[in-house]
């Protein structure tokens, strides 16, 4: 058995979902069921016994113990974190709270796991730590792209709790000696992905006719990865990487955010037209630009590549579409997943830098 961590979240909930549609291995699935882990991504689960889920804080030492000695897994997979960073500017407490404290508990818990195991068990034991590209900082536009040696200079309050946890991790096999692995992902998308990150947003935002909000000139750069590559990426470092080390998994595809926004914009006037015949880029709007944001963030995934042999699968052409498509056949979940907590987020966040201009096309 293995113990995911967040695994009612985006990435947590793709990697369940992936990992017992190609492997009977069982699943400890523990997640606390904040605004963004929702049970419904995993309705596909019910009555399989292969899946075993708790709801729970990877901070509760108390459960954390118990679940380890009781279920015994062979690995732990950290994917539970607080990881909006427009939610960190407004609250980042929160995210020190799960991101450092929680990671430090779990930490805890699992080393003193891990000390009592014995042969092969403990030989074979993996504790595999869950990252972003953002605690590497920003990049100029003709920076390479970020490496495993690349310095670490975290940028927002949300970047700079995983920079935290990470070094935590480390620190952990350094002077414990606890077999852990690390991977730094770049922008995630797909299936699940909650409605108040770029690509969902935007999707949700058309359909229901409202502004596609784009922070300053929209000119910032991502590389995106379709979250199954994410899912196919984390399993192989799992089953082959180093111990100690630490894994860049990115999809190739460096992308300004007004040209994703551009591309989403021309899928949904194919696949669902508005009914007044105009553009869905009509409704872009660029608002006043989050404080401290960084410019470009790059993955340079060849080590991944020239060790483990994993490259992703999907291009953004592929991936994007498949995306926008499971938006149009699943209203229902967003329109579930759409609380008035969220709602009032939302107005919170973009309301007050009101449209500054719209795009012309």
């Amino acid at each position: 058995m293995i113990l995911v961590t967040g695994g009612a979240g985006f990435i947590g909930s793709n990697f369940v979902l992936d990992w017992l549609a190609t492997r009977d291995e069982p699943v400890l699935n523990l997640d606390k069921l904040t605004y963004a882990g929702n049970l419904e991504n995993l309705q596909g689960l019910e009555g399989d016994g292969r899946h075993v889920f708790v709801q729970g804080d990877i901070g509760d030492t108390e459960l954390m113990d118990h679940l380890l000695a009781s279920h015994r897994p062979r690995a732990v997979l950290n994917f539970a974190a607080e990881s909006h960073v427009d939610r960190s500017i407004r609250g980042p407490e929160a995210f020190f709270q799960t991101n450092v404290q929680g990671t430090l508990r779990l930490l805890q818990s699992v080393r003193e796991y891990w000390s009592r195991l014995e042969g092969p068990q403990r030989q074979g034991f993996r504790f595999l730590q869950v990252s972003t590209d953002e605690v590497y900082g920003s990049l100029a536009p003709d920076e390479p792209a970020f490496s495993e040696l690349h310095r670490i200079e975290p940028n927002s309050p949300y970047s700079a709790s995983k920079a935290a946890s990470d070094h935590l991790v480390r620190a952990w096999h350094h002077t414990y000696g606890l077999p852990v692995l690390t991977t730094h992902c770049s922008n995630n998308y797909g299936p699940f992905h909650f409605p108040e990150k770029l690509i969902p947003l935007m999707i949700v935002n058309a359909l229901g006719g409202k502004p596609l909000p784009l922070y300053g000139d929209g000119r910032q750069v991502r590389d995106w990865l379709y979250v199954k590559d994410h899912c196919s990426a984390i399993c192989r470092v799992l089953e082959a990487g180093r111990v100690g080390d630490t894994y860049n998994i990115g999809g190739w595809n460096e992308k300004p955010n007004v040209e994703i926004v551009e591309v989403i914009c021309d899928l949904l006037d194919e696949l669902r037209p508005r009914s007044d015949g105009v553009s869905y880029r009509s409704q872009i709007a660029f608002v006043s630009d989050r404080p401290g944001h960084d410019r470009r963030y790059a993955i340079d995934a060849r080590k991944i590549e020239k060790e483990l042999g994993w490259r992703p699968a999907e291009s953004f052409e592929t991936g994007i579409r498949k995306t926008v498509r499971w938006y149009l056949s699943n209203a229902g979940w967003v329109s579930r997943v759409q609380s008035g907590a969220y709602r009032e987020w939302m107005q919170a966040q973009y309301a007050a830098p009101a449209a500054a201009e719209t795009l012309r096309q």
